[in-house]
């Protein structure tokens, strides 16, 4: 089942605030269909003709979230900024959503659907992650190219980084061996984040 699987039309986006709406607050297994059409304020007929697997209805959430934080931390941004300031709010940034709930769910969703929904994950990272790093390493490019930093590859350098906010957390929720990720765990993971990445390309 692939994006093509998706119906648009007058509520979609009703449906999906109402989606987003109960996803944020139960978590993707304890959202029930009946809670997401009663937010929604659509019949369950309604939803199911938008979304036919709970699953896909997920995705698509997900999807919209991660696009809305990486336009809501670009606006944020600006180009006179430091280079390492800018570093240490991304990192914050993506500490906090590779630690969220959304995030673990989608990744567990991604890789127990892989085979029933061969294109879910791969939508989801286009849309969503690839197009948050592709942001990155357009920045990085730039300050590349002001002296700020010495990178040959962009693209690469925003990868590392992103794996970088995720050391010691990320595999720890995953699995289920920590529920939450403390305050001042995420800041060490975020600040060492930086370091290392400026150790290997600042100027």
């Amino acid at each position: 089942m692939s994006e093509a699987a998706v119906r648009k039309g007058r509520k979609y986006d009703q449906v999906i605030e109402g989606a987003r709406q109960i996803f944020m607050a139960d978590g993707f297994d304890r959202a029930s269909v009946d809670d997401i059409a009663r937010e929604a304020g659509v019949s369950k007929a309604t939803l199911y003709s938008y979304f036919p697997d709970k699953r896909l209805l997920f995705l698509q959430v997900a999807k919209a979230e991660c696009l809305r934080m990486a336009e809501d931390a670009e606006g944020l941004v600006h180009e006179d900024m430091p280079v390492r300031e800018v570093l240490e709010f991304a990192a914050q940034r993506m500490v906090a959503f590779f630690t969220s709930d959304l995030s673990v769910a989608v990744f567990r969703v991604c890789v127990s659907e892989a085979e029933r929904f061969p294109d879910l994950a791969r939508e989801f990272y286009e849309s969503g992650p690839m197009t948050a790093r592709a942001r990155l390493g357009a920045f990085l490019q730039r300050a590349a190219a002001r002296g700020d930093l010495v990178i040959e590859d962009c693209d690469l350098a925003a990868e590392q980084f992103a794996q970088l906010c995720k050391t010691g957390i990320f595999m720890r929720r995953l699995f289920g061996i920590d529920e939450t990720v403390t305050p001042e765990l995420a800041a060490r993971t975020a600040r060492e984040a930086v370091e290392t990445f400026m150790a290997r390309y600042g100027a």
